[in-house]
């Protein structure tokens, strides 16, 4: 009998893009998006915001694709929205559809914290606005030390209350130090967010995609159902209170140890060897 749940995986090793580049390595292990107009740094656009999102959904179902390499082209991230294909058409809009648009950025980083797949932003350059808010969504930041990140939205008369900044970044950085960039809007330098823990390390650029690559070649090889647990349980114990999330972990943990990973890795160790992770 078909396996329903099975059925609706696939592979995305020759999924193809329209508003971004995404290509995957050999088995379809390791899944790299690049943002890339160069001409412009790299921004979204309202087309870029709903693609990624939908990508990012979808991943749910990948039968291949165990990590997420997030990065931009030529030399920057992302500068954010795009001024003249977002910025302005957003000022001639009625707040219901303003409201709209708000709820879909915002879904994009929904769907990158819900996707099972770790995502590593890799940050070159330019890294602003809504650029800075998916390096923010990211689970792990690399980033050049010419990396320039900053939460711009103050700048242009907005809230820095965008795509989740109010609650996201303050657990990465601090309430201190995450209030300072959304009232000011100032560049956060490298160096600060590697100090900060906003990115877990720096690289010369020469060779930043492909130590963000190596990373998550390293956790798409690793036990990537628990993998997929630990993001679960990371995002959902935000609301928890000790009790709760004392008992959350005790279930989630009991799950993996029912997986024949647990058990392949303990046969593996046992047998001074290296395990093979299946997933199952």
């Amino acid at each position: 009998m078909t396996n329903p749940i099975a059925a609706k995986k696939r592979s995305f090793k020759d999924h193809k893009a329209r508003h971004f580049l995404f290509e995957t390595d050999g088995d379809g292990r390791v899944a790299t998006i690049t943002l890339n107009r160069p001409d412009k740094k790299n921004p979204l656009t309202f087309e870029s915001y709903e693609e990624l999102g939908d990508l990012f959904r979808s991943l749910a179902n990948a039968a291949d694709v165990r990590a997420v390499v997030l990065t931009g082209a030529a030399g920057n991230f992302s500068s954010g929205g795009d001024v003249f294909e977002i910025i302005e058409p957003l000022t001639r809009m009625a707040m219901p559809d303003l409201l709209a648009f708000t709820r879909m950025t915002g879904e994009l980083v929904r769907q990158i914290r819900a996707c099972p797949q770790p995502v590593i932003a890799a940050v070159d350059g330019i890294c602003a606005g809504a650029g800075a808010i998916l390096a923010m969504a990211a689970d792990f930041r690399v980033a050049t030390p010419e990396a320039k990140t900053a939460f711009l939205f103050t700048r242009v008369g907005l809230a820095g209350a965008d795509m989740g900044a109010c609650g996201i970044l303050p657990r990465i950085i601090g309430q201190g130090r995450a209030a300072e960039l959304l009232f000011t809007g100032r560049v956060m330098t490298a160096a600060e967010g590697h100090a900060w823990g906003f990115y877990n390390a720096l690289h010369p650029r020469e060779v930043l995609l492909a130590e963000a690559q190596a990373f998550a070649r390293t956790i798409a090889d690793g036990p990537w159902f628990a993998h997929a647990m630990t993001k679960k349980m990371l995002d959902q114990e935000w609301a928890m209170g000790i009790d709760q999330l004392i008992e959350a972990e005790a279930q989630a943990q009991a799950i993996c140890m029912a997986t024949g990973d647990f058990r392949r890795a303990f046969e593996a160790f046992a047998a001074k060897a290296k395990p093979a992770f299946e997933g199952n």
